[in-house]
């Protein structure tokens, strides 16, 4: 059902930029291009695990890993990790916060991280950084 209405999007979106294109050529004596995007998935969404582990009754003493999927590269506001740990520090300073990026792109797995969090930290917060 997701896949065919991104399809249709995709249809949607490719119509207009065709009916644009067309309408600016008589209007652009230069014949400047654009650049389009394709907005198509090219892999398979992910299948849900549930969270089974239990929650934690406390932070104090523990090994929080903050982790940057890499999801807009190396210069993609990391500095939002490195603020988190200065508020853990300040508020929780008996929390051990280990600030870690994802090698490779956001979608590649990092089996050695997620084994490393595994054997050394007892929480995790994985997401974006910006």
């Amino acid at each position: 059902m997701k896949r065919n209405l991104l399809l249709c999007c995709a249809v949607v979106v490719a119509a207009a930029m065709a009916v644009l294109l067309t309408s600016c050529q008589g209007n652009n004596a230069a014949g400047q291009m654009i650049t389009v995007m394709n907005p198509a998935i090219e892999s398979k969404m992910v299948d849900r695990i549930p969270m089974t582990a239990p929650r934690l009754d406390t932070l104090d003493g523990k090994t929080i890993y903050l982790v940057d999927i890499n999801w807009g590269g190396p210069d993609a506001a990391y500095s939002v990790f490195e603020e988190m740990k200065d508020w853990f520090a300040k508020n929780n300073p008996s929390a051990n916060i280990i600030i870690k990026r994802k090698a490779g792109s956001y979608s590649v797995d990092d089996p050695e991280l997620w084994k490393e969090i595994a054997a050394k930290g007892n929480a995790a917060l994985i997401g974006i950084s910006g």
